[in-house]
């Protein structure tokens, strides 16, 4: 193929990402394999992972961590906010690993005075966003309408505010 012919082809379609109304939990890990996997894919440059505590999310799956890897690079920035960050380091060995690899692109807050549930799981880009309306029954949303991802934006940053730095990449001791 010509350079001409190149650049008068159609740009790929987008990966396949769920849209709609979701339940479950199967379909909710699904969801978070996809956006992950397309964050990679399509080179997001932002990328907002929100939870209580991240316990039923895949984050420890090296398919899930090379999505990651891939997805990380110069220019990026991911912002992880949870109310407790305590069973993602428990339950999540590859992630915290990850995490602090990467911890030049990575900035977490938590947010420990809010009730459990309170706080919307929600992977939030500029193209696309998940957000689990119920955590028991594992309802959920997933769209690319700009008016939902404004709104969540909205909120996830007075959040943001509300919270203070935790998740350091290293701990240090005496």
């Amino acid at each position: 193929m010509s350079d001409a012919e190149a650049r008068d082809s159609p740009a790929p379609d987008p990966v396949e990402l769920p849209e709609g109304r979701l339940v479950g939990r199967v379909a909710f890990a699904d969801a978070v394999r996809q956006g992950i996997g397309a964050a990679a894919s399509q080179a997001w440059p932002m990328l907002w992972l929100v939870d209580d505590d991240f316990a039923d999310w895949p984050l420890g799956e090296r398919s899930v961590i090379a999505a990651l890897n891939a997805w990380a690079q110069r220019g990026r920035r991911m912002r992880l906010l949870a109310r407790d960050f305590s069973a993602l380091r428990t339950l999540h060995p590859r992630f915290t690993a990850w995490r602090t690899t990467w911890a030049h692109l990575i900035e977490a807050h938590a947010v420990p005075q809010t009730s459990p549930h309170e706080l919307p799981g929600v992977i939030w880009t500029a193209d696309w966003t998940l957000e689990r309306l119920d955590p028991v029954r594992c309802s959920l949303v997933a769209s690319r309408a700009p008016e939902r991802r404004v709104a969540l934006h909205e909120r996830l940053d007075e959040w943001w505010m509300k919270g203070r730095p935790a998740f350091a990449p290293t701990t240090l001791g005496l």
